[in-house]
C-alpha cells in the first residue's frame, strides 16, 4: 500500500465513491432481484459488499476518515440486527486496524522526529505494527533500559488528512446517512472535527496519559501504562498485554464480558472524578482486560488519551442531581433544572410529566442494583426516539445539548453502545452512588438538607469543555 494518500483531490475523490457505490449497489440488487434471485439473499449480499467498501476506503484513507468510521463502529448495536448484520464486522475492524505504513516510511519518520540514531534507543524495534489506527500505527518495541514499549507513530500527513476528510464528510453527511439510520451523521462529524484535531498533539497525550498513570498506579481495577518518551508525532509509552475488548465483544465469556462492563462504568465515572479528565474516546480498541488472579481481580487496562475533555470539578453536580431527580419522579424540578442548564430553550414550553416519560427508560440501568445491557435494549431506545410516529420523537426535537456538555453526552453514549455490544451485567447504580456528584442525595427519593438547588440549578454553568 502506498503512503496516507494525501492530496485532497485524491481523498476527496474516494470519500465521494461511498455515496456512489452504495447508489450502483442498490441498481446492481435491482437486476438480481428482477433476474429471480431471493429479496433478502440479494440484501444482504448488497449490504456485506458495502462494508467491505466502508471499511476498505475509511481504513486506507486513514485520518479523519477511518475516525469517523470508528465513531460509528459503538453505534451498530442500536441497529436492528438485519441492518447491523452486515457492518458489524467491518467496523468492528476499523476499533482495532488498519492498512499499515510501508516499513521504510516509518523509519523515515522515526529517524526525523528522534534523529537518525533512533535505533540506539531501542534493544528490539518490530518492524510490523501491531495495531494501526487513525492517525497513527503502533510498534512494539524494547526500550533501552529493557522496559517492553509502545511506539506509536504519527502518519505523515495526518494533520491535514484528518481536517480535510472531516470537512468532505461533513458535505458528504446527507448521503452518508443510510449507514446508520436514524443517527444524525452530521452533528457527529462537527463534533469531530471540533475534537479530535487534539490527538494531533503527542505532547498534550502524554501529559494526559501521566496523569492518568499517576493517579491509578497501583489501582486495583484499572491499569493505565505510563509514557517513556515524547517527541515530535511519537509517542512511546509502557507496552500494555491483555484481551482486546473488541475480542470479548465476539467471543468473551459471561464473566469476562460482565468484568469489563463493570470496570468499563466504573472508569467513566471513577476516572473523570479522580483525574478532572474525561477520556473522550471509548471504542473498543482502546481497552484491554488484564486477566491476572482471579475474575474478580481482572483489571482494565486503558490506552490512547488523545482526546480527552478537562473537567477540573469532575462531571458536572447537574447531572447527578438531574439524574437522581428523575428517579425520584420530581418532573417539575427536573425540567426547570434541565431549562436552567440550556437543555430546553426559553422559548421552548414543554409537559414537565411527559420530559420524565422520555428519561425514565433511557436511564433505566440506574433505577435497578443491576442491569443487563444487551443490544435489544439499546434499539428500542433508538425505535422510540426515531420514530415520528412516538412522542418521545416529537419531545427529542424540541430538546437541546448546550456545548459543554457535548462531548459527555458523546462518551457516555458510546460507552452505553459497547456496555450493549458485551451483553454486559452491570451494577451501574453503584458506580453512579459512588463517583457521580449529586446522584445518591436524590436517587433515594428526596431533598437534602441545604440543598443547593432549592428553587433554581447552581448558577455557575457546566465546565465548559477544553
Amino acid at each position: 500500500m502506498s503512503d496516507l494518500p494525501r492530496k485532497a483531490i485524491t481523498r476527496t475523490a474516494r470519500l465521494a465513491s461511498l455515496p456512489v457505490g452504495f447508489a450502483g449497489r442498490a441498481t446492481w440488487g435491482l437486476g438480481k432481484r428482477i433476474g429471480g434471485r431471493p429479496a433478502e439473499l440479494v440484501a444482504k449480499e448488497l449490504q456485506q459488499r458495502t462494508a467491505e467498501q466502508l471499511f476498505r476506503t475509511l481504513g486506507e484513507l486513514k485520518g479523519g476518515a477511518m475516525k469517523f468510521g470508528q465513531a460509528l463502529s459503538v453505534f451498530e448495536s442500536a441497529l436492528p440486527e438485519e441492518i447491523a448484520g452486515p457492518y458489524r464486522a467491518a467496523l468492528t475492524k476499523l476499533q482495532e486496524a488498519a492498512p499499515p505504513m510501508p516499513v521504510g516510511t516509518v523509519h523515515g519518520a522515526l529517524a526525523e522526529r528522534l534523529g537518525p540514531d533512533w535505533q540506539d534507543l531501542f534493544l528490539e524495534f518490530e518492524d510490523t505494527p501491531a495495531a494501526a489506527a487513525s492517525i497513527g500505527q503502533v510498534h512494539r518495541a524494547v526500550w533501552h533500559d529493557g522496559r517492553e514499549v509502545a511506539v506509536k507513530v504519527q502518519y505523515p500527513g495526518a494533520g491535514k488528512a484528518l481536517l480535510s476528510d472531516l470537512a468532505q464528510l461533513g458535505r458528504l453527511a446527507r448521503l452518508l446517512g443510510p449507514l446508520v439510520p436514524g443517527l444524525d451523521i452530521k452533528p457527529l462529524i462537527q463534533e469531530l472535527r471540533d475534537r479530535v484535531s487534539e490527538e494531533l498533539d503527542y505532547g498534550l497525550e502524554a501529559r494526559a496519559q501521566r496523569a492518568y498513570a499517576e493517579e491509578f498506579a497501583d489501582d486495583p481495577d484499572v491499569l493505565v501504562p505510563d509514557v517513556v518518551h515524547q517527541a515530535d508525532q511519537v509517542l512511546v509509552t509502557e507496552w500494555l498485554d491483555g484481551v482486546p475488548v473488541s475480542e470479548l465483544i465476539a467471543d468473551g465469556s459471561p464473566a469476562e464480558r460482565d468484568r469489563v462492563g463493570q470496570l468499563l462504568a466504573r472508569f467513566l465515572f471513577a476516572g473523570t472524578a479522580r483525574t478532572g479528565l474525561l477520556h473522550a474516546d471509548p471504542h473498543p480498541g482502546n481497552f484491554r482486560l488484564v486477566k491476572e488472579g482471579e475474575p474478580e481481580e481482572w483489571r482494565l487496562g486503558v490506552m490512547d488519551f488523545g482526546t480527552v475533555d478537562r473537567l477540573p470539578g469532575g462531571l458536572p453536580e447537574e447531572i447527578g442531581v438531574a439524574l437522581g431527580m428523575t428517579l425520584a419522579n420530581e418532573a417539575d424540578e427536573v425540567y426547570e433544572l434541565l431549562r436552567e442548564q440550556g437543555f430546553v430553550k426559553p422559548d421552548v414550553e414543554l409537559d414537565p410529566e411527559a420530559v420524565i416519560d422520555y428519561l425514565l427508560p433511557i436511564i433505566e440501568p440506574a433505577a435497578v442494583e443491576e442491569f443487563a445491557f444487551s443490544r435489544e435494549w439499546m434499539r428500542t431506545q433508538a425505535a422510540r426516539i426515531a420514530d415520528p410516529r412516538n412522542p418521545a420523537y416529537q419531545l427529542g426535537r424540541q430538546l437541546n445539548l448546550p456545548p459543554s456538555y457535548l462531548l459527555i453526552h458523546r462518551v457516555t453514549l458510546s460507552t452505553i453502545g459497547v456496555l450493549c455490544q458485551l451483553g454486559a451485567q452491570v451494577r451501574m447504580r453503584e458506580e453512579l452512588t459512588e463517583w457521580l456528584p449529586g446522584f445518591a442525595e436524590y436517587a433515594e427519593g428526596g431533598r437534602p438538607e441545604d440543598d443547593p438547588h432549592e428553587g433554581s440549578a447552581s448558577e455557575d454553568p457546566a465546565p465548559a469543555s477544553a
